[in-house]
């Protein structure tokens, strides 16, 4: 998938997501949270119509949405891991606007 640049953006927020300090249970909830932006966003790409693709990828924006909250719970809305979620949040949505 190195060629689908949001997916590509959602991985390494995975990766991100994996390595912060955060209580156990938001820990859990955002790796959670952050394997399904980017297993949607895989699944929504192998969808042969449009309105199927669209689907997947507004489940993988709600999820991007729980990454928000979680990161804003713990306080971490400076971090560096939020400014990725930003700007997938915004390649998430150009993808939705276009597909839709």
């Amino acid at each position: 998938m190195t060629t689908f640049r949001t997916f590509n953006l959602a991985a390494e927020f995975y990766q991100v997501a994996r390595t912060l300090k955060l209580p156990r249970e938001l820990r859990e909830q955002l790796v959670r949270a952050a394997s399904s932006i980017a297993l949607n966003l895989a699944e929504g790409r192998g969808k042969p119509t449009k309105a199927d693709q669209v689907r997947f990828f507004h489940i993988a924006f709600g999820s991007l949405r729980e990454c928000q909250a979680i990161l804003s719970l713990a306080e971490l809305t400076d971090s560096v891991a939020f400014q990725k979620l930003d700007v997938l949040g915004a390649h998430l949505y150009r993808l939705i606007q276009r597909a839709g």
